[in-house]
């Protein structure tokens, strides 16, 4: 057996492992995110809902907007977050990868996006 073609499907192989785990760990990130992103927009829609049945709002610390607000952009920074330090760890590998796109960056650009719209709309009470 030639050991360069051993060599070569190994390092290959390698690099198959380290991408999917960067892929992985963006997808964990993704979920995170998204989990944060929804988590905050219920809860400004569940009390948006009390208050118009007419339950009077208690003087909080933090009002349930305001949270939601902070859960939203919590989910959109730390995704964004995410998503650069993908790109830089993504250079080091780029000249082995064949041309691979990456889903994982496609889906959170989504994601990102959708997450956007919806700290729009809870900062403009739609």
């Amino acid at each position: 057996m030639n050991n360069l073609a051993v060599q070569t499907d190994s390092s290959h192989l390698a690099m198959d492992r380290t991408w999917l785990a960067h892929e992985r760990t963006l997808l964990a990130w993704v979920r995170t995110a998204t989990s944060m992103i929804s988590f905050g927009f219920t809860i400004y829609k569940f009390f948006e809902y009390e208050a118009g049945r007419g339950s009077p709002a208690r003087g909080a610390f933090i009002t349930p907007r305001v949270f939601a607000l902070m859960m939203i952009s919590i989910g959109l920074a730390s995704l964004l977050i995410a998503i650069i330090a993908r790109r830089k760890e993504s250079r080091g590998l780029s000249e082995n990868l064949d041309g691979r796109r990456s889903g994982a960056q496609i889906v959170a650009g989504l994601v990102c996006i959708f997450g956007l719209f919806i700290l729009l709309a809870t900062i403009f009470r739609v």
